[in-house]
């Protein structure tokens, strides 16, 4: 089906977002010092409202680092509600995340690619009589950050972006940046190009973009793992993110609530009629215009990258919560089911507009609320 509504009624929830210092113990996490307020949240959810059911124990969990600030933001409220619950997200990446999945290690995983047949294959020996679901949860711009002395707007479109990150745009001053950006002062400067050292749903949702709007420039097959030769690496969107706020012309792609602190954050020309900024409303219109392609219990969906609505930026991904739709563990099970369950809330989906996410369109997310009271 294809979904034409923006979820307005969750966009207007984001007034629920919260502010403040958040802080998840994590064990091993490489991704818990993003210094950004995106790992922001207050108290301001009505515990009594959240249900623990029987909820109680360690949930271990692993992937996505692009989700790890709205997870953050999400345990500390549901943990203060069902304090018998603790849980630890390593934000490892995407490819981590399902791997540890399929290998029995967590009770469920982040990831912002769907699962492959050969992934869901492997989780049937996880999931007894059943398999690994994709379930849509966060929505999130892909933020082209850049820090470039004395240039506070910049403008980029999709063939310039793929030449930038394939090596083919070395320069600030190159031609083809300026003249999408006719009144900056662009310096005779190297771009120092970031990317992502390990699997992330970050880069396949990034190079995907690329793939769909600008092929003839980025002729990679696409995936988790990066492609392009040369540049820079960093491992998780912290690490790509500080990466770049160190290098005056660096530019990097990381998840918006990483965006912060003196990085600026490129409008990108879709062909609509005014180039677009990163931003939870313009991501929502975009998961807006996707299609469900998940059969039964699962809910993953084909974004379109090639969208000109105005308002909607293309380089948005969203990430699944894996878990198996049957044979979870029986120790895990209640308060896997609880957390889903409050994250997937009016409530807990009004968390992500004032921390840099998307909250999943209404269509979207009633099914994911019914397929998650479905699991056992």
């Amino acid at each position: 089906m294809k979904l034409q509504r923006m979820n307005r009624r969750a966009l207007a929830l984001g007034a629920l977002a919260v502010s403040g210092a958040l802080a998840l113990t994590a064990c091993g996490s490489d991704d818990t010092s993003s210094g950004t307020g995106g790992s922001s949240a207050s108290a301001t959810t009505d515990a009594s409202s959240i249900k623990c059911d029987d909820a109680k124990g360690q949930l271990l969990a692993d992937g996505s680092s692009a989700q790890k600030n709205a997870i953050d933001a999400w345990v500390k409220q549901f943990t203060a509600a069902c304090n018998g619950v603790q849980i630890n997200y390593k934000g490892g990446g995407s490819g981590a995340g399902v791997t540890a999945f399929t290998q029995g290690q967590v009770a469920f995983a982040g990831s912002d690619s769907a699962l492959k047949p050969e992934e869901v294959t492997a989780s049937k020996s996880v999931c007894k009589d059943g398999t690994g679901i994709d379930l849509p949860m966060v929505g999130g711009p892909i933020a082209v950050a850049y820090k470039l002395d004395g240039v506070d707007d910049l403008v980029l479109d999709a063939p310039t972006i793929a030449k930038i990150f394939d090596g083919k745009i070395a320069k600030w001053n190159d031609a083809a940046i300026k003249k999408l950006n006719p009144s900056a002062k662009l310096p005779d400067l190297k771009i120092q190009a970031f990317h992502r050292s390990d699997e992330s749903g970050t880069t396949d949702n990034f190079t995907k973009y690329l793939i769909a709007t600008t092929p003839d420039n980025w002729k990679y097959s696409g995936g988790k793992a990066w492609q392009a030769k040369g540049g820079q690496s960093a491992s998780g969107s912290s690490g790509v993110a500080a990466g770049v706020k160190q290098t005056n012309g660096a530019i990097g792609y990381m998840e918006l609530s990483y965006a912060k602190d003196g990085l600026g954050t490129v409008a990108v020309d879709t062909g609509a009629s005014a180039p677009v900024k990163a931003s939870s409303e313009g991501s929502t219109k975009a998961i807006a215009d996707a299609k469900v392609v998940g059969t039964g219990s699962d809910m993953s969906l084909k974004l379109n990258y090639a969208t000109k609505a105005d308002g909607a930026y293309p380089l948005t991904l969203v990430t699944y919560e894996i878990v198996c739709d049957k044979g979870n563990k029986a120790d895990t099970l209640p308060a896997t089911k609880a957390f889903l369950r409050y994250i997937a809330s009016e409530q807990g989906q009004g968390v992500l507009s004032g921390i840099d996410y998307a909250p999943i369109p209404a269509e979207i997310n009633a099914k994911v609320r019914t397929t998650i009271e479905g699991l056992s």
